[in-house]
């Protein structure tokens, strides 16, 4: 099984379940209860979102602070 796999669904899955649920709650025709419970999962799915991108930018950092030696390092992700 691929690392990408294990991880979980990938960021533009993420970021896209998010934008439809955006769009439902934008209609403005869930009951009250389902808007709450669809602002909880978008809160959530910001959240995996924000972890997505915190991680490739430690990459990327780690990646550009190649002059600096003592801060290279193999970068393992959070599980």
């Amino acid at each position: 099984m691929s690392k990408k796999t294990e991880a979980g669904p990938d960021f533009e899955k993420t970021l896209a379940e998010l934008e439809k649920l955006v769009e439902n709650l934008e209609k403005g025709d869930l009951s009250l209860d389902d808007s709450l419970s669809g602002f909880k999962q978008g809160i959530e799915l910001t959240r995996k979102c924000q972890v997505m991108l915190d991680d490739a930018q430690q990459t990327v950092d780690q990646l550009i602070d190649v002059d600096n030696e003592a801060s290279l390092k193999t970068f393992e992700p959070d599980a």
